[in-house]
């Protein structure tokens, strides 16, 4: 089979590596940006050429026999902003496809200063006043450190951070499970590999590939009301429509595994469209370059969207993404090579995530459109840890068994009343259906014991309202309230967002933006029982946080962009255990919390986020982000202390350099570099007497995260080289995670030799040797 696919493989790149001019063309849609109704006769003109033409009456344009480079877009229309889209990259493979929208002008003609708006700085929902941040599906493939995971691209931002092993995001000090991952406007579980096995919030690599996404938003505080349950940030990912007139397919090989993408019409002469995109990897390649317990880990996962235009009923599409993962570890026989704990432990895992809907969008009126989703997500994990004894004989240690299905109908009306003010109001009905079971032996006894053992059907009850108010062209102001019901314990959230931004001069504009926003916890800890089988944890609140946050903007000519934000967020009625240093807070994967659990726990979160861009301009591109930070928690004996999380400041330093080589200047290399330098991790000291009592790890808890590392230095990069044909390109790449070999820390682990216990730290750097062809 692999000789056969490597035959096929340099049977295609011989054919497309024949001389031919390569061209492509560049098309797309333009609509008024609240309205969404579409602009006709619209100018399109790439800057600097002699490329040009307008939208026809349903504000669709074409630009054929683009040479390959990268453009700058200007798109203009009566009595709107200017809009320059940049980077726009044309490789001869594909179309480029865009969906573009205009901001209408308040002024009268006359009063308007002509000013071009750049897209790159804009985020998508333009109901955003501060900390939202536009991701770039073709940055997140061409950053180092993106690794093609969006996740891990998100990373680079101010204010963001995160580790080598585990792609969780840590946004602003709060631990990534406070992050709320949405797709096509729904909630949507963990997407990642390995999801909430080493953090919750995290794993290895999303499972949303940047072949399927279109262009998103990231949030990181005080984002808009249509956001519930979410406290940190949200990260609103979109999947592009696939191209209507053409079919196009992408084939990638490499170290991590196979990927197969494909978009294309149903039929010829019509408007729908599909696109997906499958993956397939066993690692097996990387084997000596992973920890010892990676072996047999294998991962797959599918993603796919159907767009279908009616003539009056208007546009469904169907979409879905899904993900099977495997990984385990053998136990070791031989008791005299026994060292740490996970050499006598046999672990099996299996895990499964889906979500699929169907959404429909049409127009209800003049400067309205009603948009509904009916959608269901499941999310599952089965892990099994068995632990050797002297005999030689395996001893349950850990089960869990735990399956989640939601089922969403979200519907939301957004209505231009004029050029002044937009509304946008809606529901979410969340129905959650839970079938959960974590056993666990007590570490002085060998029987398991049921924590937890519940099935059962709960509801989480959304309504919002969201006004764009705009005074002037120069000042804005977004108000809106967000409620939350949740029908297990009656718990409930009323949530008011309020942002101002003001433009006062051409370049430059300052924001400011208040948010209440709040979180539910895994509904694994409300069904916790205690040892004679009572429910202790049901009647757990809301997790809620006040955001406040201002924010500079300035844009420095067409090319360079400085943005500041200073902010404050004030958490409560966060989980603790009373009378100890534990919260919730700081937690990454305890699944087995046993003990009663009360909303009396706070945290503070405050900083300054720093972010210098220069976009691609003359071939070359940088990023430098700063992140000065303090983070702080209060846990159940009323003590402040730091978060685990509180490393008080990271620097990114990002920077790309693009070259057109080879017969009329249509190859590109590409080399990308990415350096961080961030502050250690907190950790709580190790009680060494205790430690070697039990032969485990004993923290002490009441020097809670007292502990920290020395500072870390991270490198990454990406080397590429395209060789673009008629109607074909192949890319080869080199891309490696961690370059500099930073070891991570892990915790402590008890050392059966030494007798002492021991940090464990890791170094985990991953190449990743890849060919694509696109035909």
């Amino acid at each position: 089979m692999k000789k056969h696919v490597l035959i096929f493989l340099f049977s295609m790149l011989s054919i497309s590596l024949t001389y031919g001019q390569a061209v492509q063309n560049i098309k797309g849609t333009i609509k008024d940006e609240n309205s969404q109704e579409p602009l006709p006769y619209a100018s399109v003109v790439i800057q600097n050429t002699i490329y040009g033409t307008t939208t026809d009456n349903q504000g669709n344009f074409i630009l054929k026999g683009i040479p390959v480079g990268r453009y700058d877009l200007a798109v203009s229309y009566l009595g709107y902003e200017i809009l320059i889209i940049k980077e726009i990259m044309v490789t001869s493979s594909k179309e480029v496809i865009l969906e573009i929208t205009l901001k209408e002008n308040i002024s009268q003609i006359g009063e308007v200063i002509v000013t071009p708006k750049i897209n790159k700085n804009r985020p998508l929902n333009k109901m955003a006043t501060v900390s939202a941040q536009m991701l770039s599906v073709e940055e997140a493939s061409r950053y180092a450190g993106g690794f093609d995971d969006p996740a891990r691209l998100a990373s680079s931002f101010a204010g963001v951070g995160s580790n080598v092993g585990n792609n969780g995001i840590v946004v602003r000090g709060n631990a990534p499970k406070f992050l709320q991952w949405r797709l096509e406007d729904i909630e949507i579980p963990n997407p990642n590999h390995f999801a909430d096995v080493t953090g919750f919030g995290g794993g290895g690599l999303t499972a949303l590939s940047s072949q399927v996404l279109s262009n998103s938003d990231f949030f990181t505080g005080a984002f808009p009301a249509e956001y519930g349950n979410a406290l940190s940030g949200v990260f609103d990912i979109k999947l592009k429509n696939g191209n209507n007139e053409k079919m196009e397919n992408v084939i990638q090989v490499g170290l991590l595994g196979i990927d197969i993408a494909s978009e294309g019409p149903f039929k010829r002469g019509g408007k729908a469209s599909y696109i997906f995109n499958y993956r397939y990897s066993t690692l097996s390649l990387l084997s000596p370059l992973m920890p010892d317990d990676a072996d047999g880990t294998k991962y797959q996962d599918l993603s796919f969207k159907m767009n279908i235009p009616t003539r009056s009923a208007g546009v469904f599409s169907i979409w879905g993404v899904g993900l099977i993962d495997r990984s385990g570890q053998t136990a070791e026989k031989d008791k005299t090579k026994w060292e740490y704990l996970q050499d006598k432990e046999e672990e099996d895992v299996k895990q499964y995530m889906g979500a699929i809907g169907i959404q429909h969008k049409i127009s209800v009126g003049a400067g309205a459109n009603l948009k509904s989703t009916l959608a269901t997500t499941v999310s599952g994990l089965k892990m099994n840890i068995d632990r050797m004894n002297y005999n030689i004989e395996l001893k349950p240690k850990e089960i869990i068994q735990n399956t989640n299905y939601n089922f969403v109908f979200s519907s939301s009306l957004n209505k231009k009343f004029n050029n002044r003010h937009t509304n946008r109001a809606g529901i979410q009905i969340t129905g959650l259906l839970y079938d959960m079971l974590l056993k666990e032996a007590d570490p002085d006894e060998t029987a398991l014991r049921t924590q937890t053992d519940e099935n059962g059907f709960s509801s989480l009850l959304t309504a919002y309202t969201n006004s764009s108010i705009n005074w002037s062209d120069n000042w804005t102001l977004n108000i809106g309230i967000t409620g939350q019901y949740f029908t297990l314990n009656k718990h409930y959230t009323i949530e008011p967002r309020l942002g101002l931004k003001w433009n006062f001069t051409h370049n430059q504009s300052f924001g400011i933006a208040y948010g209440l926003h709040s979180r539910l916890e895994l509904l694994n800890y409300y069904f916790t029982r205690s040892k004679t089988g009572e429910l202790i944890n049901k009647n757990l609140d809301f997790t809620r946080a006040h955001h406040l946050i201002f924010s500079y903007d300035l844009n420095i000519g067409s090319n360079y962009h400085l943005r500041l934000e200073s902010y404050i967020q004030k958490l409560y009625n966060v989980p603790v255990i009373p009378d100890s240093s534990y919260s919730f807070i700081n937690m990454q994967n305890d699944w087995f919390v046993n003990k009663t659990l009360k909303n009396t726990g706070k945290g503070l979160n405050y900083g300054i986020d720093i972010t210098f861009e220069k976009y691609m301009s003359q071939g070359y591109y940088f990023m430098l982000t700063g992140f000065l930070f303090n983070s702080r928690y209060r846990g159940g004996d009323k003590i402040w202390r730091n978060t685990r999380f509180n490393r008080n400041y990271l620097l990114n330093f990002l920077t790309g350099k693009e070259w057109m080589i080879g017969n009329n200047k249509q190859n590109i290399f590409n080399a990308s570099l990415r350096i961080s330098y961030q502050g250690g991790d907190r950790y709580s000291p190790i009680d060494q007497v205790k430690s070697a009592e039990k032969q485990d790890a004993v923290y002490n808890e009441y020097k809670a995260f007292s502990n920290q590392l020395p500072s870390a230095l991270l490198g990454h990069f990406n080397i590429s080289y395209k060789i673009n044909r008629a109607k074909t390109s192949h890319e080869f790449a080199l891309k490696v995670l961690n370059a500099t070999g930073y070891k991570e820390y892990y915790g402590y682990r008890y050392n059966f030799k030494n007798n002492k216990a021991e940090q464990e730290k890791e170094s985990i750097t991953i190449p990743n040797i890849s060919y694509k062809i696109e035909f």
